[in-house]
Formats: structure tokens, C-alpha cells, sequence
């Protein structure tokens, strides 16, 4: 109880550093057009948050990264199975992986503007930022399996799924869940940007681009801290999810 009360008193001090030197800059700024002050920012976020518009924006942006994760993170799980299980597959498609790891977000997001609309766009984009990172972990957690393990399943003739179930899972476990934390934060970020590229109606992207466009910078604070925010809420939930999972 007393750690984690100073744990939280820690967490204040230091928000509380860093919001005096916001307001100091502003001040010396002396401009809500180039540099908002925190307490107009704040007070932005809470009347954006009231409205109908940033409700079903944030629902509609949400969908979008939750859809593009899990999509993302199946197909990266199935291509780090698949080319864990044959040589030949992780020859023939490790330049796939290494092509969608280094080309970058924006590229991306351009270029399947090309074949899908502003609505799928965010999501596919979504996907292909997660699928790198799901398939080298998973791949990685199948390759580090303890050989010794595996020897000891053929001795007693556990059978295949049953040695998936008792050596493989235990032993992929901790780096999928690495890469679903890790991904999860790339199909955010990865989505809103795609909303702004791509102009997607009703989302977070596009309540970010169109209060730079009208130069309204409190509410272009406001749509940022309300991006962090909901980005640290749903980390938050996955990693008490990804807890639970570990005690199972």
C-alpha cells in the first residue's frame, strides 16, 4: 500500500515538473496559436470529449486499430508457425517480412490509397505494421524451444498435440505476448496516421487534421493528449489481460 502511494505521489511530482515548464514556455511563447497554455488545452479536451463528433470518432478509430491488431497479430502468428515449421517457407518468404519492416509508414498508407478506400486503409495498414513483429516472436519462441523437452516428448510418445500443448505453448507464450504488446502500440499509431493521410471520415485522424487546417491549436493539443490517453488505457487493459493470461 505505501509503495504503490509513492509510486502515485512519484507519477504527480513528475507530471506536475513537466506541466510548469508547459506552462513557462507558453508564457514566454505568449501565443495560444503557436503554444496553448496546459490549462487551455485541458479545458479544450473536456469540451471535446462532451461532443457527439469525438464519441463516435474515437469509436469508429478504435474499431479500426482493434480490427487491424487481431488480424494482424493472427496472420503474424500463422506465418511465424508456418516458417518455423519449414525452412523452405522462412527462405522463400523472410524478404516479405524484411520488405514490410523497412518500408516506411507513410509508403505504406500512399499506396494502398491506391486500391482501398479511406475507411480500410487505416486497418490494413494496421495489420501490416503488426504482422513483423508477431512473426519474428513467435517464430523465435517455436526455433528457442528446449530441444531437450521435445527429445523427452518423443521418449514417452506424448503424441503432436499434446506436445504443442504441454512444450510449445509454454515455451512461444512470453514472446507473443511481447509482440502483442509491442504490436499493439504500432496499430495505433500506425491507424491514426493513416486516418489523417488518408482523410477518413469520423475519426481521430481527421479531428487532428482538420483543427491544424482551421489552426486551431488548443484542439490539435486536445486530439493529441486525447490519443495518449486512450492509448494508455488500452495498454493498460491488455497488459492486465496479458497478466491473466499467464497465471492460466
Amino acid at each position: 500500500m505505501a509503495s504503490a502511494l509513492k509510486k502515485t505521489l512519484k507519477a504527480i511530482l513528475v507530471a506536475a515538473f513537466w506541466l510548469a515548464v508547459w506552462q513557462t514556455a507558453a508564457y514566454f511563447v505568449g501565443s495560444e496559436l503557436l503554444l496553448p497554455t496546459p490549462f487551455s488545452v485541458i479545458k479544450t479536451l473536456f469540451k471535446l470529449i462532451g461532443t457527439h463528433k469525438f464519441r463516435i470518432s474515437a469509436a469508429n478509430t478504435l474499431i479500426r486499430v482493434v480490427a487491424g491488431f487481431t488480424l494482424g497479430l493472427f496472420a503474424g502468428t500463422l506465418l511465424g508457425c508456418l516458417t518455423a515449421a519449414s525452412k523452405l517457407l522462412a527462405l522463400l518468404l523472410s524478404p516479405l517480412r524484411s520488405i514490410i519492416k523497412a518500408t516506411p509508414v507513410t509508403s505504406f498508407i500512399v499506396l494502398l490509397l491506391l486500391y482501398l478506400s479511406p475507411v480500410i486503409t487505416p486497418v490494413a495498414v494496421s495489420v501490416l505494421m503488426v504482422i513483423p513483429i508477431a512473426w519474428t516472436n513467435v517464430a523465435k519462441g517455436i526455433t528457442e524451444t528446449d530441444a531437450d523437452l521435445l527429445e523427452m516428448a518423443k521418449v514417452f510418445r506424448l503424441g503432436r498435440l499434446k506436445t504443442v500443448r504441454s512444450i510449445y505453448i509454454p515455451s512461444v507464450l512470453p514472446h507473443f505476448l511481447t509482440a502483442a504488446t509491442t504490436g499493439f502500440g504500432f496499430a495505433w499509431k500506425s491507424c491514426v496516421a493513416a486516418e489523417v493521410i488518408a482523410m477518413s471520415k469520423l475519426s481521430i485522424g481527421i479531428g487532428l487534421y482538420e483543427s491544424k487546417l482551421y489552426l486551431e491549436t488548443p484542439e490539435l493539443f486536445a486530439w493529441t493528449a486525447a490519443i495518449i490517453i486512450i492509448s494508455m488505457l488500452l495498454e493498460a487493459v491488455l497488459v492486465k489481460l496479458i497478466e491473466r493470461l499467464k497465471k492460466w
